[in-house]
């Protein structure tokens, strides 16, 4: 674990330097602009350009040595850092550079995300991957808990261009134990012939490998399934409560979530999940659901910010054990393409749910929920009507198809018995 630890370790020290960035930047481009769709515009330029790049870089992943590729991933994304300081020392930052930069970044991450989840594989022990992988979602924990607060503080004080320095120096952090720590080069396995007869084909052969798995595919598709409603969930979380209280109660709830997030990732690096992956992750999905539909039940705050620290609490432990069960299932050598391919997919629900959040709130749920709607008589009884009950109800709906879904996931044996063992 001590070389997991060191690399682990700067990754995180990054992670929260980025996030810092990322989020003093969404202040500085809305205060700049008053624009919600140029502020829109820069949370796309970073997500989608990793979606779209995902399986090709996967298969240069498997080409390559691991900590190379995170290395430079790391370069990479420093040197664009230091690019949009050298704009904003000039007074020549503008919102197109940041979203090219942004999506540069998205490029790199595209790279070092499968890397790093292949290279777990390769320095820790299969009887600790469930530790690591709740080290690396303790380390996002932190980073999401911290972000806000010190980059409030932070942007008062020293400013944008003061967080970009902090930014590049975690970046080098992050670099100095990829230098010493060497991450060990995959053979693959001669049984198995990939070939290589173009850089399409061996993309495209991680995604023929998790289909031909029936248990790998149906996680997959479980997972995607939840990842959708669960975002939706996310975009619509602040103005579900906005609609009957304040932003300062806002901000409490959504830090008592970060706290339950922090919670399930220190829960899982000391435990290491149980035995059976799989039922972490169908019991965690559970309890998400119950969270989301228990959610859009009430409109009373101390209820919403237990509701989110169970949901946050869960949200590692079923990241966690996924990944434990891909990178058991999945042969080394082929974890860079499997890996990115998952993460196109999975990801690719999130820009899906951001899409049809808006019109469905707009022209069909609340519409719905209002005074005299047409569910006011019925539904309006049990969970209210006006402003925010058409979201509230979108949450009960939403938090019931992830139920249905893991019990459904249950039902088949491919998926229950993934691990080995299967049951009947």
């Amino acid at each position: 674990m001590r070389d997991f630890l060191l690399i682990g370790g700067g990754q995180i020290v990054s992670l929260i330097g980025s996030a810092l960035t990322g989020f003093a930047m969404g202040v500085w481009v809305y205060e700049q602009t008053g624009s919600v769709t140029r502020f829109s515009l820069i949370y796309i330029s970073a997500l989608l350009p990793a979606i779209l790049i995902s399986p090709l870089a996967g298969a240069l992943t498997d080409r390559w040595n691991r900590g190379r590729v995170i290395i430079l991933s790391d370069i990479g994304a420093a040197l664009s850092t230091v690019v949009i300081a050298i704009l904003l020392l000039n007074n020549r930052l503008e919102i197109w550079h940041i979203c090219l930069l942004n999506a540069l970044n998205s490029v790199f991450r595209a790279f070092q995300g499968p890397a790093f989840s292949a290279a777990i594989t390769l320095l820790v022990p299969e009887r600790h991957l469930g530790r690591a992988n709740g080290m690396t979602q303790t380390g996002r924990a932190i980073a999401r808990l911290l972000s806000p607060v010190l980059a409030g503080v932070l942007l008062g004080t020293i400013g944008l261009y003061g967080i970009i320095v902090i930014d590049f120096a975690t970046f080098v952090m992050a670099l100095i134990p990829l230098i010493f720590v060497r991450i060990p080069d995959v053979t693959p396995d001669p049984g198995r012939k990939t070939g290589k007869k173009s850089l399409f084909h061996e993309a495209m052969y991680g995604w023929r490998y998790i289909t031909e798995q029936s248990g790998l595919f149906g996680l997959l598709i479980f997972f995607t399934i939840a990842n959708f409603f669960a975002g939706l969930a996310g975009v619509l979380f602040t103005p579900l409560i906005l609609s009957f209280t304040s932003a300062s109660v806002l901000g409490i709830i959504l830090s008592t979530g970060s706290i339950g997030m922090l919670a399930g990732g220190l829960t899982m690096s000391i435990w290491g999940g149980p035995k059976r992956h799989i039922y972490g992750i169908f019991s965690s999905a559970l309890g998400i659901g119950l969270c989301i539909l228990s959610a859009g039940l009430h409109t009373y705050a101390p209820l919403f910010a237990v509701a989110a620290f169970f949901y946050y609490f869960g949200i590692p432990i079923i990241n966690s054990c996924n990944h434990v069960i891909f990178q058991k299932k999945i042969p080394p050598d082929v974890q860079g393409r499997a890996f990115a391919m998952i993460g196109a997919i999975v990801g690719s629900s999130l820009p899906l749910a951001y899409l049809v959040a808006g019109p469905l709130v707009d022209h069909v749920f609340e519409p719905l929920m209002a005074p005299d709607g047409l569910l006011a008589g019925s539904m309006g009884q049990l969970i209210g009507t006006g402003p925010g009950r058409g979201i509230g109800l979108m949450f009960i709906i939403m938090g019931g198809f992830i139920i249905l879904a893991t019990l459904a996931a249950y039902s088949f044996s491919s998926l229950r018995g993934i691990e080995g063992d299967s049951e009947k």
